[in-house]
């Protein structure tokens, strides 16, 4: 095709996005995809967790080391062993934050895998569903700090 050619329809009519533009459709949500990522979570979450109650070797944590902080992830590990052991109760105290994300990536593993499965999609309602993943990680990342902070100060 040289320069002078007009571009050619696709089946639905449309000329192809300019090279370097997405379609709306490569950024709809992949169920599947956001299962694999939270399998490789629990998998190594898991693994960290089997290694800490059979051993008693964490992960260490620099923030910790250079100034005796609790970073928004300390308690962690000792979170996931007191899980395996079924002690819910201990398993929040060591670090609520990470608890409550374990929770909310149950509930979506649940949701997606339903919808993996043929199940009616699941999608948030409103204005929640205009928000983009980068606001979506700079909230993460306050809330984190917020914890961070208050769980410093509290202590």
């Amino acid at each position: 095709m040289t320069g002078s050619e007009p571009a050619r329809p696709t089946a639905i009519g449309y000329p192809p996005p300019p090279v370097g533009v997405e379609s709306a459709a490569q950024h709809r949500f992949n169920p599947r995809r956001g299962l694999t990522w939270l399998g490789a979570y629990g998998a190594g979450g898991l693994a960290l967790s089997v290694i800490y109650a059979s051993t008693g070797l964490g992960v260490p944590d620099p923030l910790r080391a250079l100034t005796g902080w609790w970073c928004p992830l300390c308690g962690g590990t000792r979170m996931g062993a007191e899980l395996l052991h079924g002690h819910l109760g201990a398993a929040f105290l060591f670090n609520p934050l990470a608890f409550i994300g374990l929770v909310v990536a149950i509930a979506f593993g649940l949701i997606w895998s339903i919808e993996s499965l043929g199940g009616p999609a699941l999608r948030p309602p409103g204005a929640l569903r205009r928000i983009s993943a980068k606001q979506l990680w700079i909230g993460v990342g306050v809330i984190s700090v917020v914890f961070m902070i208050a769980r410093n100060l509290l202590r």
